[in-house]
């Protein structure tokens, strides 16, 4: 998971936006990269978190707990701080996402928390390229050693194949996935139901069930 936090000044929101700045998500990959260093050239400041699925997988709370931890870290870490903070709330109920922030927060500003934000707000567009394009790198260095493992997301059929065809040939899923993860679970469930889920654990391997509980 990749979360990031950007500044920048409101005379230059509107050079974002004639640079093709929207959300990550609607930008091919080559796109995403090249705006990347034009993006940081226009900010006051920036910061990326890169978490691993190991710490993810030790959380304590939910999910959405998580991201607000790891949304208030991002933004106490910048050193220019903004008068007001655009967030893409990850709770179904935006204002309390939003509220959960400011009270973590280590400076005053208005928090303006929405659903979809990242396609709302330039500045969300921004910071979603940025930490779009953080996991594709991380991606692209996976791959250097595990060859193709596709996208990473649970829709993308070359991402289930390597992980099935991962478990099949080591008994277990790569340390590079989150144990948590319910792709994982449907997967070893598929392949239980075809046959290819009873191999013998090794010594010292812990079953996906157990990771679980």
């Amino acid at each position: 998971m990749a979360i990031a936090a950007v500044v920048v000044d409101e005379k230059n929101v509107p050079r974002l936006g004639e640079m093709g700045v929207k959300d990550s998500k609607k930008l091919t990959p080559k796109r995403r990269g090249k705006l990347f260093d034009e993006i940081i050239a226009l900010l006051d400041d920036y910061v990326i978190l890169e978490l691993p699925p190991e710490e993810i997988d030790s959380r304590e709370g939910t999910l959405n707990e998580f991201e607000v931890e790891n949304f208030v870290k991002a933004l106490n870490s910048l050193k220019v701080t903004p008068d007001v903070i655009y967030i893409d709330a990850a709770d179904v109920k935006e204002a309390r996402f939003g509220e959960e922030i400011k009270a973590k927060l280590n400076f005053e500003a208005e928090i303006v928390a929405e659903h979809k934000a990242d396609d709302k707000f330039v500045p969300v567009s921004a910071a979603s390229i940025l930490a779009k394009v953080a996991r594709d790198r991380a991606i692209e260095k996976l791959k250097e050693e595990y060859g193709e493992i596709g996208s990473g997301y649970p829709s993308d059929p070359r991402t289930r194949k390597f992980l099935e065809e991962y478990y099949k040939g080591h008994g277990e899923f790569p340390p590079i996935v989150r144990r948590s993860w319910k792709t994982l679970r449907k997967i070893e469930e598929k392949l239980r139901a075809e046959g290819e889920a009873e191999k013998p654990k090794r010594k010292g391997q812990v079953s996906l069930d157990e990771f679980l509980r």
